[in-house]
């Protein structure tokens, strides 16, 4: 269940989440980047600051760092890829900044209709068990007007993707993701003591 008119979620909370949106040049597209993360939060349980403190993925066993760490890392990491590959082989292969910036902020976007809390857990809802996030966050740029070139990266930014053709930016996504997830499943986290909070909803 998403939230109510009498919630008090902003485009201030979006940007404050996000400063990496001022990143994106072309006014229209930050736009409607901006306004796909503000859908989400419109049609999701969790809220701005559950970000920054529920862990980004499931699959890691007391995963110890956030949603917001993990995907703003992700966002630098394909930035500054996408930065030097123009630099090295730029002659060769046509790199849409933009959109890399664009679809690395948005690639998670649909985990927030995948994960709610549920008893101070964060938990896959029922949503997220019948379409995981790429689903869900193709669906919201869609709506919200994001180009196809976006969409792709979404999603093709996970295992999903490995069974279409990426595009160059969709790569430069994926790795990134990867990148800042495959070396958690290397380590053990032990679980930290319950910290006691009133607003962990995920």
């Amino acid at each position: 269940m998403g939230h109510g008119v009498e919630d008090s979620l902003s485009r201030e909370d979006v940007l404050r989440l996000w400063p990496e949106l001022a990143w994106i040049q072309n006014p229209e597209l930050r736009e409607k980047t901006t306004r796909c993360w503000e859908r989400a939060f419109e049609l999701s349980p969790l809220k701005p600051e559950d970000l920054n403190r529920i862990p980004f993925t499931l699959l890691i066993a007391n995963c110890p760092t956030t949603f917001m760490e993990h995907k703003r890392c992700v966002v630098h990491i394909a930035r500054r890829a996408a930065e030097s590959m123009h630099e090295f082989m730029g002659n060769a292969l046509k790199i849409d900044r933009d959109t890399v910036i664009s679809g690395a902020i948005l690639a998670d976007v649909g985990k927030l209709l995948e994960y709610e809390n549920r008893d101070g857990k964060t938990i896959q809802s029922e949503r997220g068990e019948l379409l995981r996030h790429p689903f869900t966050g193709v669906a919201l740029a869609m709506e919200c007007g994001l180009p196809d070139s976006v969409c792709h990266i979404i999603a093709a930014h996970a295992a999903e993707g490995d069974l279409v053709k990426r595009t160059t930016e969709a790569y430069i996504v994926h790795h990134a993701d990867f990148m800042a997830y495959l070396p958690f499943k290397n380590v053990k986290f032990e679980k930290k003591p319950e910290m006691k909070s009133e607003a962990v909803s995920r």
